[in-house]
């Protein structure tokens, strides 16, 4: 049976929002438990997402090239983050299991349950307290996503601006990724600009992950990543999850299919080899029914494999697309 991890969903932030009206037992949603069965689904990342803007008293600063949010309204977004994580535990049950180490992911799977990882999805919220990252820790995340769209207390995110895509890690970013790898912590560099990645490379000691990001050489916006830098991540023992937003796909998006998944999967090989790419949806965070007869769910990653064969990956490389390259990763660091 083929058994699939998941490195970035949004579906705990947006049930988050619906109070207690809908649970991953049931919803409207992509991500449900019926779906993440019917994928054979091993491991799911369960992002905790807070937009900090949302939370500002007025509009955030704009500086002439991104915005600038207060430190109030990052308070405010890490109160949010708690929620969430108490969502996720309340969402436990007997066929899905929070998890804060690998050897309780193998243990879960021996016990054909689901393992559920809780992350956060924006390092703004961290707001230049180093002991926020250690409360994180003990509540159970096991990897950050250091930047989201807007400049944070770590660093710059993805941009069309030149400049601040250049821009590297803060000296608080520096900071923070050092004592993630000794606590044991994924670094994730999707949505971080150009800058803050390579300062990443240079300076954790363990493994990286690109959890929701594909290549740029295929589809040219700036969340993507060139050939370069799916090298060094694969250099430095990572991997990257094929994000299945269709904006990161292709230009056209209206024209999306399964197979512009395959297609990035094949390029990432080409250019980076076979331990390089694994599956990171991004389910929840875009409307999966938006595009006629694209991808609704993980209940249709059927779908994707048969794409991917016919793009010519092999058996082997299914298998460490599927699991094994983020497993891998899991083993080292968590």
């Amino acid at each position: 049976m083929k058994r699939l991890i998941d490195l970035h969903c949004d579906t705990i932030s947006e049930l988050q929002k619906r109070g207690d009206e809908e649970t991953l037992l049931e919803n409207q949603l992509c991500v449900h438990m019926e779906a993440l069965k019917r994928a054979g689904t091993m491991v799911q990342f369960f992002a905790c997402f807070a937009d900090g803007k949302e939370y500002e008293d007025g509009k955030p600063v704009w500086n002439g090239r991104h915005r600038q949010i207060g430190p109030e309204a990052w308070d405010r977004a890490y109160k949010a983050v708690l929620d969430m994580i108490r969502r996720i535990r309340k969402e436990e049950q007997e066929g899905l299991v929070v998890v804060e180490s690998y050897d309780e992911i193998l243990e879960n799977d021996r016990q054909h349950r689901i393992t559920a990882v809780a992350t956060v999805e924006e390092g703004g919220v961290l707001n230049e307290k180093q002991e926020r990252l250690e409360e994180l820790y003990r509540l159970g995340i096991r990897l950050i996503t250091l930047t989201w769209n807007y400049e944070n207390c770590l660093g710059y995110p993805n941009s069309r601006d030149g400049e601040v895509m250049n821009r590297g890690l803060k000296a608080f970013g520096l900071e923070i990724v050092e004592r993630m790898n000794a606590l044991g912590m994924l670094v994730d560099v999707s949505h971080l600009s150009d800058g803050g990645f390579w300062d990443c490379i240079r300076v954790s000691r363990a493994p990286i992950i690109a959890s929701h990001s594909n290549a740029r050489a295929l589809c040219g916006v700036p969340r993507n990543l060139t050939d370069d830098m799916l090298r060094a991540l694969a250099e430095k023992g990572g991997a990257a999850g094929l994000n299945f937003y269709p904006v990161f796909l292709r230009e056209e998006v209206s024209e999306v299919t399964v197979q512009d998944i395959a297609r990035h999967a094949a390029h990432m090989i080409a250019a980076a080899g076979e331990d390089l790419p694994a599956i990171g949806t991004d389910f929840d965070g875009f409307v999966c029914r938006d595009v006629t007869g694209y991808i609704s769910g993980p209940g249709e990653m059927e779908r994707v494999w048969e794409a991917m064969k016919q793009q010519g990956i092999t058996e082997r490389q299914l298998d460490k697309i599927w699991s094994g390259n983020a497993l891998r990763v899991l083993k080292e660091v968590i």
